[in-house]
């Protein structure tokens, strides 16, 4: 089976044992839980999309290992088209959920992995890489979900891994055996971690030679005796346990993040694809960090497209769509989503093909978009919300406009231009409170900021990457000023 449809994913969901916590409680049901259901909806559309042949293009890919039709969230890029159908995969799903979809951070792990893997076998004799290959072609037959798992709690982030008063707070080996490795630790931010079948493991900062029982990549189920979820809280996310939809904003779809604890987790050797070479640490960080950086050009300007699209409506309901900043507003948001497109698009054509043959974003253009992804989509907030009015924050609940007391009073009042209901604004208005302050934010606003590294790592690859000093000899011969040697 190469293709899930969505219906048989929820079903393999639904047949791993996972250990969640959510509100202190074990779920014991994560599949059909009323707060966690959206989030499995919003990566049942990878699956339902490529089914559908009008997006066969964009949602599936042929494999390299295996020659077989594959979800392309399985693939491994093999030329710069592949680099940007991806992005332009993401923006569609960002339209079809206006939510985190899930499955980038493991697309992007497997691709980051996938060279890395080559390449230090290159280097000490390891056999990582056919280790991975064979990962790989199991998650591609099965069509199955993998997280991504990078980010470390950190502790003290002034210290490294070794010198920390807990060493558990950077995942680590802490038994080596015949067979495999034992490892203990925990991984943050989990996105749809309780949506996945697999967790693809890699270390969370460049590291040195004291370091090496925290330089592990590896790969296991989720439901791997050890491992606990814990999920993260959201904004307005008990609204999902009430009666009605209309509160909830996006009723069917939504993202979710767990913290996940590995106590005592044993890996076999064949799942291992890292183990003890630091120095290459940084370089699975940084083209992990590459892909998914541009994966932020595709996914966020989808979910931009849906939130222009309900401002540009809100405007109409409030019957101030022709008024000239209005427009005005409207097209900035537009400039905005569209640059950031621009960018993922740009770092995708502009990739090259690394030593194993697979091929790799323009690191520089791929930090630019997510350095753009951390300021454009708040700009695009502010305006949505300028453009809604204080209404989407300050909307009685869904129970009072069906009250037989007060019903009559909020539809009288809150009602805006003829011929649209006040139902159908107030619909449209916890839309938008969703996407920018509500549970979406997780997939939007807030992860916009923190997702794929804070601001700051950006802005540190792109000084690698600026290249100054070709940029001084490009001045200088300008200028005709001879080249001196210090």
């Amino acid at each position: 089976m190469a293709l899930m449809t969505g219906e048989e994913y929820i079903e393999s969901i639904r047949a791993l044992k996972l250990n969640v916590f959510m509100f202190g409680k074990r779920v014991e049901n994560p599949v059909d839980d009323p707060i966690l259901r959206p989030s499995l909806n919003a990566v049942r559309m990878t699956y339902d999309l490529a089914q559908d042949p009008e997006y066969e293009d964009l949602m599936t890919a042929t494999s390299h290992l295996t020659g077989h039709k594959i979800n392309r969230f399985t693939h491994i890029h093999q030329s710069t088209d592949d680099l940007a159908r991806k992005v332009r995969m993401q923006r569609l799903l960002g339209q079809k959920t206006a939510s985190c979809f899930q499955r980038c951070v493991g697309m992007d792990a497997n691709n980051a992995v996938y060279s890395t893997s080559y390449e230090v076998d290159q280097a000490h004799g390891t056999h990582y890489h056919e280790n991975f290959k064979k990962f790989l072609t199991m998650v591609q037959d099965r069509d199955l979900t993998v997280d991504g798992a990078m980010t470390d709690p950190k502790g003290d982030r002034s210290k490294p891994p070794h010198l920390q008063s807990d060493p558990d707070l950077y995942l680590r080996v802490v038994e080596r055996r015949e067979d495999g490795v034992v490892v203990c630790g925990a991984k943050v931010h989990q996105t749809g971690i309780v949506n996945s079948h697999e967790i693809l493991v890699m270390p969370t900062i460049a590291m040195k030679p004291e370091d090496r029982d925290y330089a592990i990549s590896f790969a296991i189920p989720t439901d791997a005796p050890g491992i606990t979820l814990i999920i993260g809280r959201q904004s307005c996310d008990t609204r999902k346990l009430e009666p009605g939809c209309m509160d909830r904003g996006n009723p069917t779809f939504g993202g979710v993040e767990a913290l996940t604890v590995f106590d005592h987790v044993f890996v076999p050797n064949e799942r291992i694809f890292l183990n003890g070479e630091t120095e290459f640490a940084g370089m699975l960080v940084e083209r992990f960090a590459g892909f998914h950086r541009q994966s932020y050009g595709g996914c966020k300007v989808g979910v931009g497209d849906v939130l222009i699209g309900a401002a540009a409506t809100a405007a109409d309901y409030n019957g101030c769509s022709k008024a000239s900043h209005i427009k005005d507003k409207l097209i900035e948001m537009t400039h905005l989503n569209e640059t950031l497109f621009c960018c993922g698009m740009a770092c995708s054509h502009c990739g090259h093909q690394t030593a194993s043959g697979s091929y790799m974003i323009d690191l520089l253009l791929a930090n630019v978009c997510k350095l753009n992804v951390t300021r454009f989509p708040y700009e695009i907030v502010r305006l949505a919300e300028d453009i809604a009015g204080g209404l989407m924050v300050t909307a009685p609940s869904e129970a009072d406009f069906r009250s037989e007391e007060v019903g009559p009073l909020v539809e009288k009042y809150l009602k805006g231009v003829d011929g649209v209901s006040t139902e159908d604004r107030l619909r449209l208005l916890r839309l938008i409170e969703n996407i920018c302050l509500g549970s979406a934010a997780v997939g939007y606003r807030t992860e916009s900021m923190h997702g794929a590294g804070s601001p700051q790592a950006m802005r540190i690859m792109i000084s690698r990457q600026g290249n100054l000093e070709q940029k001084k000899k490009l001045a200088k011969a300008l200028a005709h000023i001879e080249e001196t040697e210090e």
